[in-house]
C-alpha cells in the first residue's frame, strides 16, 4: 500500500526542483487534462492500460486492489467515447486507487465528483464504449507525446501532471 499525503506536494515545486533534469526520468504532461474526480490532487505508482474506445481492461484494472496506485489509460486521445464513468470511479475509490488519468474522455460528471478518487481526462463525452475485450495492460504508453511506464510515479494537482521514474516524496 502506498501512502503519500497529497497535501505534501505541489507539481510546481516538483518542476522547480527537477527543471534541469534532462535524463528523461522526470517528465511533464502537456496542458489539457481537466480534473473530474473527488480528489483534486493525487499521486502514486503507475499502472497502465492501452485501449481505444473499449474500456474492458480499464474496468478489470479498477476492480482490483489499487494499493494507492494511479491508473494511466491511453485511450488514443479519442473524444468519441468515455472510458471511465461513475461506476468505474466508484470501483476505483472502493478498491484503493489514488487516481486515474485518461488520455481520452470520461462521463457521469456528478458521479465522478462524488468519488473519493482523483480523475483527470481530456473532456466529457456521454457515449459509453463498446466492449470488444481489446487492449493491453501494463505496457509503456505515450500520453500526449510523453512516455509513461508501469512503475513510474505520477503526481497530479490543479497545476498539472508530472511523471518520474522514481518516487519524489520522502
Amino acid at each position: 500500500m502506498v501512502d503519500h499525503p497529497t497535501a505534501a506536494f505541489s507539481t510546481c515545486d516538483l518542476c522547480d526542483v527537477h527543471k534541469a533534469d534532462d535524463s528523461g526520468a522526470f517528465r511533464v504532461l502537456p496542458p489539457g487534462f481537466l480534473h473530474y474526480g473527488g480528489k483534486g490532487a493525487f499521486c502514486g505508482p503507475v499502472a497502465t492500460v492501452k485501449c481505444f474506445e473499449d474500456n474492458t481492461l480499464v474496468k478489470a484494472a479498477l476492480d482490483t486492489p489499487g494499493q494507492g496506485r494511479v491508473l494511466v489509460v491511453d485511450g488514443g486521445a479519442s473524444l468519441r467515447r468515455a472510458l471511465v464513468g461513475g461506476n468505474l470511479a466508484a470501483a476505483g475509490a472502493r478498491n484503493g486507487w489514488a487516481g486515474v488519468v485518461v488520455n481520452g474522455c470520461v462521463r457521469d460528471a456528478a458521479e465522478l465528483r462524488a468519488a473519493a478518487v482523483g480523475i483527470c481526462a481530456l473532456g466529457l463525452m456521454p457515449l459509453p464504449t463498446e466492449k470488444r475485450n481489446e487492449g493491453q495492460s501494463d505496457v509503456a504508453v505515450q500520453i500526449q507525446g510523453v512516455w509513461v511506464r508501469p512503475g513510474d510515479w505520477l503526481y497530479a494537482d490543479e497545476d498539472g501532471i508530472v511523471v518520474s521514474a522514481t518516487s519524489l516524496l520522502g
